[in-house]
């Protein structure tokens, strides 16, 4: 049974910084996509970032527009989670944010894409004042 947890959120001020963590078992972070994502009160849920690992020590990642150069998406093998660092955070980025893995099988719809995802975690909450 494939289980994620996700930890790290809370509140911060505008140009503050948070790091949120994913823990996942019964699955391996390596070997498919994970992505996180966010869904502020009456939005739709939005692809925020996803990981790859293409080779050892090499993977591929993805940004959404509105958070590249501030979030940094990574994955730790020997934890076997993946963590995103929220740098400059914006009152803007405030929303439950969840993680995701892929099914192998699933219909892509592109890496930071809901419907691309199987398994999700519970969301942990981030709010941003200004």
């Amino acid at each position: 049974q494939v289980q994620l947890v996700e930890s790290g959120g809370g509140s911060v001020q505008a140009g503050g910084s948070l790091r949120l963590s994913c823990a996942a078992s019964g699955y391996t972070v390596r070997t498919n996509y994970m992505a996180w994502f966010r869904q502020a009160p009456g939005k739709e849920r939005e692809g925020v970032a996803s990981i790859f690992a293409v080779s050892a020590g090499a993977v591929d990642t993805d940004y959404a527009g509105s958070v590249k150069g501030r979030f940094t998406i990574s994955q730790d093998n020997a934890k076997n989670t993946i963590d995103l660092q929220m740098n400059s955070l914006k009152p803007e980025d405030t929303a439950m944010y969840y993680c995701a893995a892929v099914r192998y099988g699933r219909t892509w719809y592109g890496s930071l894409a809901p419907r691309s995802y199987t398994y999700w975690g519970q969301g942990t909450q981030v709010t941003v004042s200004s």
